[in-house]
């Protein structure tokens, strides 16, 4: 049977944090919890419910803490890695329903998806969910149902593959878009979820303004030309047709009219400097990757000359 670890990320949890392992026990194999810098017992409570604990001395962020994860499971030879919050939000007994599609060798990444009509999602975390999902399934270039849920499983060739960077919350995110790009083949199963405990330590606002910002961020990095490219192109059609609509007007009133042609200009320029932008950042890095994987390859071949 595969070896799975349930790793726990978690910050001032101790209230939940000993059920939250207690209840993970009989589906895994072993608990492992990463403290992030806790000021209360989150840690000791977390051992006496008999879970590994790697604690951060200071708070470095839910990203941070998943890498802390991904690196142990790496080094101690588990074949499955589930992940979910210390806060009591996440039911374990899903556990065995996200290891299925994984197990039966389906799925690479399983997420687990928030149902709203049984888990009764709060309505202004129901539309940041959207905007985070639509923003996620852009830079994945890929459908996504709950990109936000922090209660996934992954196999051992995502543990593996997996070099993810984001220190915050908006590593859910980078997780989906990195899982496309290295073809890593991603699930979703359905998960009721508990909105009546406390959640995350930061307000709605700032959480979705901040994961808003990472993620687009990510994607300016990773697409350029998705990111620049597009909006430049709105705003050349915009030039072309303030354009368009000045020759029509000149046409009429034989009037030259100075407002619609200096949008014209400035739209026309602002679109493509931003579509060469993209263009060049897009060509750029593959550029430089080509050139070293050259340099690499011819290198034996001159020291043998």
């Amino acid at each position: 049977m595969p070896r799975v670890l349930a790793a726990i990320p978690a910050y001032n949890e101790e209230v939940a944090i000993g059920s939250v392992v207690l209840r993970c026990h009989p589906y895994v194999d072993e608990v492992l919890v990463v403290d992030d810098g806790s000021e209360d017992r989150t840690a000791g409570v977390a051992k006496l419910a008999k879970a590994v604990v790697h604690r951060n001395q200071v708070n470095q962020g839910k990203g941070t803490a998943i890498q802390t994860a991904l690196n142990y499971a790496r080094e101690n030879g588990f074949d499955v890695m589930v992940l979910l919050d210390g806060d009591g939000q996440h039911n374990p007994s899903y556990i065995p329903d996200l290891l299925k599609p994984i197990l039966r060798g389906e799925a690479d990444i399983v997420v687990g998806v928030r149902q709203r009509n049984t888990s009764k999602m709060p309505v202004y975390r129901r539309g940041g969910q959207r905007i985070l999902d639509f923003l996620t399934a852009l830079g994945a270039m890929s459908p996504v149902t709950d990109s936000q849920c922090g209660f996934r499983a992954l196999s051992r060739d995502a543990i593996e593959s997996l070099d993810l960077t984001e220190r915050g919350f908006s590593v859910e995110s980078e997780m989906l878009i990195e899982a496309k790009e290295k073809n890593l083949r991603v699930a979703e199963e359905p998960i009721r979820v508990r909105y009546d405990v406390e959640g995350s330590t930061k307000g709605p606002l700032s959480h979705g303004f901040g994961v808003v910002d990472r993620i687009l961020r990510i994607i300016a990095v990773r697409h350029p030309l998705l990111f620049f490219g597009v909006p430049g192109l709105v705003l050349f059609l915009f030039g072309l047709w303030f354009g368009l609509r000045t020759i029509e007007l000149y046409n009429v009133d034989t009037i030259f009219y100075p407002g619609p042609a200096l949008l014209t200009i400035i739209f026309l320029l602002l679109g493509a400097l931003a579509v060469f932008a993209g263009l060049i950042l897009n060509v750029m890095p593959k550029a430089v990757v080509r050139s070293l994987n050259g340099r690499t390859s011819s290198g034996p071949g001159l020291m043998g000359k």
